[in-house]
């Protein structure tokens, strides 16, 4: 089983490059359902969430083009099928996306259940709150979820969610873009990645306002055709690397992000210590001396997003002083990092929804398993800025959402290898 070998004690200096969100890019593929005609779809990242989604469309039928530059050019114009691949619909979460868009294309869809990180029981009522209200039947069962018209047929409506879910969001964008009539998402999710989203199927010829906001309208359109769209910058991968050289110290530059997008994270290491100036479509981060403690609440955007947690959590470990992490969005996401990272010497202590973190003055390397895609992201940073070797298991989640993550620590100096068996 492939695995991580990080030698730890470098700072890391240099530039690196993030690639293309993650999270826009598994709601911007299966959009492409909804278009007449052919897509290119830039800054597209090359992980292996995206892969298996490239990989459900062309099984469903989509002609799919990768080009050496990161773009992707995807015409789904003879797609027929409405029930996708079983066992690739189940290795990653956002496959539920395929409701969405299926539904509003062809009316129907029957999709299996999603797979992903296991992090957290994380239910998709919402989701079918959406589609009742735009006047979907629901058969739902252990497996699989079948969607079709009522009685009445599916028309807009007005649909206020319970929580801001971002994945109910999109689903009801996806669904409501061709649907006749206007949809009112009310509490929407207000996420970059949602704001992506709906930028692309406005490129594409949709009628979306209000994205970005808690209140998102879509009026039903007879058709999208094709066109060309860039992906934005991804959030976490940046807040990663400043991450990364807030625990192991350095001073890199994080090119092509965008920084109002990083606010929440960079205001936060620069509480602890870090120094962190902002450009036009840059981020430059220094750390050289201690850092000092701090306290996060988990948020839904513009707050602190759950998915920093676990990396500003080994930041925490080796602050000076003691830090508090609430998490508020998935509050078991703490369980399984946490354990290992007290085997490579932290103090860590939870309680319910908060964990309290004593800073101690270094990590020690260890053989760690990753257990979700962001807690793993976390062990890498413990094992760059721990005394010793680390060996992270379990990569595969890791590589579910960061694109050359060996090449491009490499190419800051840190001493990492991947390791085939």
């Amino acid at each position: 089983m492939a695995r991580y070998e990080i030698h730890g004690g470098n700072p890391l200096n240099g530039t690196v490059t993030i690639s293309g969100a993650k999270n826009a890019a598994v709601a911007i593929l299966p959009a492409a359902l909804l278009v007449s005609g052919k897509c290119r779809i830039e800054n597209v990242p090359d992980i292996s969430d995206v892969r298996i989604m490239m990989d459900i469309l062309a099984g469903m039928g989509a002609k799919i083009l990768s080009a050496p530059d990161g773009a992707v050019e995807i015409d789904c114009s003879n797609v027929q099928c409405t029930r996708p691949d079983r066992e690739l619909v189940r290795k990653m979460r956002a496959s539920y996306y395929l409701m969405g868009a299926l539904l509003g294309r062809f009316g129907k869809a029957h999709v299996a259940l999603p797979g992903g990180c296991n992090f957290a029981s994380r239910p998709i009522d919402q989701h079918i709150k959406g589609f009742l209200a735009l006047g979907a039947e629901v058969d739902e069962t252990a497996d699989y979820v079948a969607l079709s018209p009522g009685e009445e047929g599916l028309r807009g409506s007005r649909i206020s969610l319970d929580m801001a879910s971002v994945g109910a969001t999109v689903n009801i964008m996806l669904a409501a873009t061709l649907i006749p009539g206007q949809t009112v998402i009310e509490n929407a999710a207000k996420e970059p990645h949602i704001v992506d989203l709906a930028n692309f199927l406005n490129t594409m010829g949709a009628r979306i306002t209000g994205a970005g906001t808690d209140t998102v309208k879509i009026r039903g359109v007879n058709s999208l055709k094709g066109g060309t769209y860039a992906i934005i910058p991804d959030q976490i991968e940046a807040g990663t690397y400043m991450a990364a050289v807030a625990a192991a110290g350095g001073n890199v530059l994080v090119q092509n992000v965008i920084p109002k997008h990083m606010e929440c994270i960079t205001s936060k290491l620069r509480e602890m210590g870090a120094r962190v100036i902002n450009y036009d479509d840059s981020i430059r981060i220094i750390r050289t001396g201690k850092l000092r403690q701090t306290t996060v609440k988990t948020r839904p955007y513009p707050g602190f997003p759950t998915d920093m947690q676990a990396q500003v959590c080994v930041c925490m470990a080796l602050a000076g002083g003691v830090s508090r992490l609430t998490e508020s969005v998935y509050e078991t996401r703490f369980f399984g990092y946490c354990t290992e990272l007290e085997s490579m010497g932290a103090s860590i202590w939870i309680n319910g929804k908060t964990a309290t973190i004593t800073g101690v003055d270094r990590l020690y390397g260890a053989t760690v398993c990753a257990h979700d895609l962001r807690a793993g992201a976390a062990l890498v940073i413990a094992g760059l800025a721990a005394e010793g070797t680390t060996f992270v298991e379990h990569i595969h989640f890791i590589e579910r959402g960061y694109e050359n993550l060996v090449q491009k620590l490499t190419a800051l100096g840190a001493d990492i290898r991947r390791l085939d068996n």
